[in-house]
């Protein structure tokens, strides 16, 4: 018999019988920006995938990704805050810094 696989976190769906039932995702829970993210996304709690969001939008709104190659980010004063002083990222490499200031 094979090994059973974990169960996929679903989003709220409707059944055909009723309302909308819950259920929740660890990757959709509302996190708290540090206060140097909330710079950038707000001091609210968000999801992770908002956050990211957000961030682009700074990023794009500031056209602080490098023109030459679209991967990296070139930071600003509160960018740098995010990114432990760094001046440029890879847009692969923010994340992992996104998630340092998320609780």
């Amino acid at each position: 018999m094979p090994p059973s696989r974990p169960e996929k976190p679903h989003i709220q769906t409707k059944t055909a019988e009723g309302p909308a039932r819950e259920q929740t995702s660890a990757f959709l829970k509302p996190l708290q920006p540090s206060q140097e993210l909330a710079a950038i996304v707000g001091s609210d709690p968000l999801p992770r995938p908002e956050v990211v969001s957000k961030v682009w939008e700074y990023i794009k709104k500031h056209k602080l990704q490098n023109q030459q190659n679209k991967r990296e980010i070139m930071a600003d004063e509160k960018l740098q805050a995010v990114f432990e002083g760094k001046t440029k990222v890879s847009m692969f490499e923010m994340n992992k810094h996104l998630a340092q200031h998320l609780k």
